[in-house]
């Protein structure tokens, strides 16, 4: 990528190089122009002052190697010390690190962190990692995992191997179970496939079941009932926003915790036991290594509250 730093009084021109190849337009951006608002980021591509070899582009375009994008004269913030990050959450994900290699970190997320910026968070999982490993100059999230949910992230090492992984994904090649703690799942195993539309409502975004929506598809298995309850395991087959959250909510057995998705009887289970979080915990993710081949089988513990619970709601505090 030929290094044209973007200045205030100039347009600049970028050649996309192999390493940002396949990555959307805006998340190219908010690594370029960095210290640039999102907010700005995204009105600059609507206004059409970005451009993708001369044409106008939309947020969601992907970039090709040799792609040539240019940026509007805007004023960064390069100098601006980078976010802090507390002595307290430095500590909490060095010790969340379940996994590395060369090319890949695998955390533990813990339950109330974004994995990234923006919306109201100014600072996520991906910008902590970034001032926390300042080496790592090609830290990105290879996908998304909601702020309350807790468990297992995929962080890659490298653009080429986010590349990699990512194709192994939409493959359908990498596993990945949840578990969670819900009310009214009946019998032992159900599969629910029902299309999943995003929407927004005001600042929120929620999503619905609708003829509308991406085909979305999730298989629920029985582990334990509980006083009330019941811990169930989930494995998604495809991987749409909020999808196990809104799949349970459609099929009559809602999530524990869930203040989107949730019934007012689950919120007053979950608060006798006296914890209060989403139980909703990315378990285990299962896949071939796009380097090795060596099949990567990685578990996440559960913490402490989503323990807490569980045995809360096994009858014994």
């Amino acid at each position: 990528m030929s290094d044209d730093t973007p200045a205030a009084n100039r347009v600049s021109f970028v050649t996309i190089d192999e390493g940002r190849h396949g990555q959307r337009l805006d998340n190219f951006l908010f690594t370029h122009l960095k210290g640039v608002p999102k907010s700005r980021v995204y009105r600059i591509i609507r206004s059409g002052e970005v451009r993708v070899n001369k044409g106008r582009a939309r947020q969601t375009t992907r970039l090709a190697a040799g792609d040539v994008v240019r940026i509007p004269p805007i004023r960064t913030s390069e100098s601006e010390a980078p976010p802090v990050v507390s002595d307290g959450l430095t500590e909490r994900l060095s010790r969340a690190c379940v996994y590395e290699d060369e090319q890949l970190f695998i955390f533990n997320k813990p339950a109330g962190l974004a994995v990234h910026g923006g919306s109201g968070v100014s600072l996520g999982l991906i910008e902590a990692l970034r001032v926390i490993y300042p080496a790592e100059k090609e830290l990105e999230l290879v996908h998304r995992l909601d702020r309350d949910t807790s468990g297992l992230i995929m962080v890659a090492r490298r653009r080429s191997f986010l590349r990699k992984l990512q194709r192994l994904m939409q493959g359908g090649k990498v596993e990945k179970r949840y578990w969670l703690i819900c009310q009214g799942f009946k019998g032992k195993e159900r599969s629910l496939e029902a299309p999943l539309l995003k929407m927004q409502n005001g600042n929120e975004r929620i999503v619905r079941v609708s003829r509308e929506g991406k085909p979305s598809v999730t298989h629920f298995r029985l582990i334990e009932r509980l006083n009330n309850a019941q811990l169930v395991e989930a494995t998604l087959e495809t991987g749409r926003t909020h999808q196990i959250r809104v799949h349970s909510q459609f099929g009559g057995f809602p999530l524990l915790g869930d203040d989107k998705y949730g019934s007012d009887k689950g919120a007053a289970l979950l608060a006798a036991t006296g914890r209060k979080r989403l139980c909703l915990h990315a378990r285990s993710l299962v896949f071939p290594h796009p380097v090795t081949g060596k099949v990567l089988n990685v578990t996440a513990p559960l913490d402490d509250d989503f323990e807490a619970i569980l045995t809360a709601l096994r009858g014994g505090r």
